[in-house]
């Protein structure tokens, strides 16, 4: 099974992209980013649709698709390891997460998307976000190999 994480905006040296990076690296699934970018001042109708399209075209075709988003569906970690294990076990080739911009996800993204799933009703810096995502990631494989690192 691969992974796949699309994200708008471009990731800079420092402690969100460390983080992202120590979680990414432990993972023993390939998980491979994916940087998009709309370089040019749209409104935000327009931008969100842009940049739904350079997600979903960053991404392979049949992966199964969770969007992160604040109205998305919260799960515990061992909730979302269970899905990502029942996914798993269904023979998922690809799963993509992708993760919007500041005016979250186009109607493209949100249409394609197998799971909307939230991290809570705050607002994450998105490139937080993404070491969030990856330490997650790996706590679901921790939890399915039957690891003590996950203790609830």
């Amino acid at each position: 099974m691969r992974l796949w994480l699309a994200a708008v905006g471009r990731s800079r040296a420092g402690p969100a992209r460390d983080l992202y990076e120590e979680y990414a690296g432990r993972l023993s699934w390939p998980l491979t980013l994916r940087e998009v970018e709309v370089k040019k001042r749209l409104p935000p109708d327009e931008l969100k649709r842009q940049e739904a399209e350079l997600l979903l075209a960053a991404i392979p075709a049949n992966a199964l698709v969770v969007a992160l988003d604040e109205r998305g569906k919260a799960l515990d970690s061992a909730g979302f390891a269970a899905k990502i294990g029942a996914w798993r076990d269904q023979g998922a080739s690809d799963i993509a997460f992708l993760i919007g911009g500041a005016d979250g996800h186009g109607d493209a993204v949100r249409a394609r998307a197998d799971l909307l799933l939230g991290l809570g009703a705050m607002t994450w810096p998105h490139m937080l976000v993404r070491g969030m995502l990856a330490e997650q990631l790996y706590r679901a494989q921790q939890i399915l190999a039957g690891h003590p690192y996950h203790r609830a």
